[in-house]
């Protein structure tokens, strides 16, 4: 047997100092008797002997539940502790704060009204073009794909639905057909949040949360969509039901919606760009002279002025009314009312003289709008991070997430349904508030169970708006109006009767957090759910309906199927993997690629450092990363037990060996980064 080594050798002296800083940590007497012997043993150049680790081992530490919200603790000075000097700056610097977070939340609000008109620009012309087909939007299931596509393109449920009142009117789209694209933009509007929640990507544990609360709102969307769906086309209930409200009222053309939030907003955004939202409608109407048109609006003040003109008429022609209709030699002339035009005054923006096309001015205003979007959301969730501190915070927190005493629990939700509707209807956009709320959520604020009826009550008060407008809309188009804006209503309303009341069923809920664990380790995946949801599988959907309902029903209802099996399955593994044959109950007969995503976070995390190589500064940024996980990874092992120290040397000299490949390996494991 190979002796020891000696003692008074200069590395073991170094294992023997090393380990009993180790041992720092320990408490009690226990812990100083143990650092006592090290030391004695090391004077002595005798080995140190194997140390009992029973007692921590069998103290077992509660797991932090990562969706708890945190305790956002009061670093800064006591109110108590302050002189009058100092109570007074600090009021000061409250009402700064307040002044700021008030200007940071109205320029996110205008840059979300920017970055929706650059999206029209940038999309709008080909958002017409897709409504033209009549024959794909008779299928509902490409209506409700449609929908999704056109509403994440013009980033607006609103416009989108404009667009289909007028189509509706001119009697190229029925009311029934509408109610899957209807149901489209629902899902389509909730990419804004989803967007805005990428933002917190930083902290990993805020991303998990904001993540969660922000795509909530997909998954409720999409599964109302996936139960009602077939519900109204078998029953056409939704068509039914608001054709009785519409026909059982005589409704006569009222005043203009109010806009509440646009008042405020309209002065700062009509500056930057202001669009002619008739030009997507006319092209949706088939209106070919539309083209050629620009979306930028040139001219703000204008007026129509009808005259009574004689004009000439071809030969062929005949006259209607001998008294409107003459002959002169070869000419016929008749009389007709002419409309003519006459331009007053441009409009203000700083465009308006531009000769760039739609698509560069588009370009240009998204990447300036999420410049400032993401510029605006990174000072908000910082000075609320230092505003919700101490009592301020769980003042809030308890406001906003205790229920109500039995047996008035379930109160507590729909009176914050009530309040998302309120608010949404003051700011006019549920895409407003929900982005609004997504950073709160993100830094523990609004929990995860308060953000979904709130969300819930967001979907409800951008229909109140919508049927406000629809009241104001001309005779020629008020029936249609109020009729797509009452089944947007009541397709919101059948949608919480399903997914709201029961706890049980309170689905998005779950599936939102599951969603927020993925994305939290592997961050990557959230640009991936974003691509694959609102673009990647509609325009699949698109695609396949272009081909006819054989071809559709051929490849999405197996799919389907196939993915319905899985997500039983998974369930059943989770709650009774007895049930299943010894093969099912776990999924490593499959390829570790198929059932894992850690193979993929390689590739991408070794994709990303092969780039990085090639790309200023990267490398800098993992060498970063890198030292701050073996920071981390040093501290953990403080709470990590040895039976001996010369094992703990030797791990941290052989993680010392091999810096080189840790950029990759760590990233890839902890460190999985935007």
């Amino acid at each position: 047997m190979a002796p020891w080594p000696e003692v008074e050798k200069p590395e073991t002296n170094n294992y023997i100092g090393d380990s009993s800083k180790q041992n720092q940590n320990m408490t009690g007497k226990e812990g100083e008797n143990h650092k006592g012997n090290v030391a004695s043993l090391g004077n002595k150049g005798d080995i140190q002997p194997a140390f009992s680790t029973v007692a921590l081992i069998d103290e077992t530490r509660p797991e932090e539940d990562p969706w708890a919200l945190p305790e956002l603790q009061d670093t800064g000075v006591k109110w108590s502790e302050l002189d009058g000097k100092g109570k007074v700056i600090r009021v000061l610097y409250g009402i700064g704060k307040f002044i700021m977070l008030l200007g940071l939340l109205y320029m996110f609000v205008c840059s979300l009204d920017v970055l929706s008109s650059a999206f029209q620009l940038v999309g709008g012309k080909a958002a017409g073009d897709i409504f033209k087909d009549d024959s794909v939007l008779s299928n509902p299931v490409a209506g409700l794909v449609i929908g999704v596509l056109v509403t994440v393109m013009v980033q607006s449920s609103s416009t989108s639905s404009s667009i289909i009142v007028s189509m509706v009117s001119s009697t190229l789209l029925t009311v029934r057909a509408a109610i899957p694209i209807i149901m489209g933009a629902n899902i389509g509007t909730s990419v804004t949040n989803t967007i805005v929640a990428l933002m917190q990507a930083g902290d990993r544990n805020e991303f998990r949360r904001a993540f969660a609360g922000a795509t909530i709102h997909d998954f409720f969307n999409w599964l109302a969509v996936f139960a009602l769906l077939p519900v109204e086309v078998i029953t056409g209930y939704l068509y039914h039901l608001t054709n009785v409200i519409v026909e059982s009222f005589h409704l006569e053309s009222g005043e203009d919606a109010p806009e509440l939030l646009k008042v405020i907003t309209d002065p700062f955004t009509k500056l930057i760009i202001e669009l002619d939202k008739s030009v997507i409608n006319a092209i949706a109407t088939n209106d070919e002279s539309a083209k050629n048109k620009s979306l930028v609006k040139i001219w703000c003040v204008t007026e129509s002025n009808v005259t009574l003109q004689n004009v000439t008429i071809p030969p062929s022609e005949n006259c209607t009314s001998p008294d409107f209709c003459w002959t002169e030699g070869n000419t016929t002339w008749t009389l007709k009312n002419i409309t003519e035009t006459e331009y007053i005054s441009k409009c203000q923006h700083i465009f308006v003289n531009s000769d760039l096309p739609d698509l560069a001015i588009g370009l240009i205003l998204l990447a300036l709008s999420l410049l400032v979007l993401c510029s605006c959301l990174i000072m908000i969730v910082k000075l609320l991070n230092s505003v919700l501190k101490g009592q301020v915070a769980s003042v809030i927190k308890k406001t906003i997430n205790t229920d109500f005493p039995f047996p008035f629990t379930w109160l507590a939700g729909y009176l914050a349904m009530l309040a998302g509707a309120g608010m949404t209807f003051i700011v006019q956009s549920s895409s407003v508030f929900t982005s609004a709320i997504t950073p709160l959520v993100g830094i523990g604020v609004i929990s995860i169970e308060r953000s979904y009826p709130l969300t819930l009550g967001a979907n409800i008060g951008t229909t109140t708006t919508a049927i406000l407008a629809a009241l104001a809309s001309p005779g020629s188009t008020l029936k249609y109006s109020l009729q797509i804006a009452l089944c947007h209503f009541f397709f919101n309303v059948s949608g919480i009767i399903l997914f709201y009341p029961i706890p049980y069923t309170r689905l998005p809920i779950r599936m939102s957090k599951t969603l927020g664990n993925i994305t939290a380790q592997y961050r990557w995946f959230a640009i991936f759910y974003l691509l694959l949801c609102f673009f990647l599988l509609p325009l699949f959907v698109f695609a396949l309906s272009l081909a006819g309902w054989a071809v559709l029903l051929g490849v999405c209802l197996p799919l389907f199927l196939l993915f319905i099996a899985v997500v039983i399955i998974n369930v059943m593994q989770k709650r009774r993997p007895h049930s299943l044959p010894e093969k099912l109950q776990n999924w490593d007969f499959l390829p570790v690629w198929m059932h894992s995503l850690e193979p993929w976070d390689n590739i991408i995390m070794a994709s990303l450092a092969f780039c990085g190589k090639h790309c200023c500064g990267f490398c800098k940024c993992c060498k970063v990363n890198t030292e701050q996980e073996g920071a981390k990874d040093n501290q953990l092992k403080t709470m990590e037990v040895y039976e001996n120290t010369m094992a703990m040397a030797d791990e941290e000299r052989g993680g010392r060996r091999a810096p080189a490949v840790a950029c990759v390996d760590k990233t890839g494991t902890n460190n999985t980064a935007l």
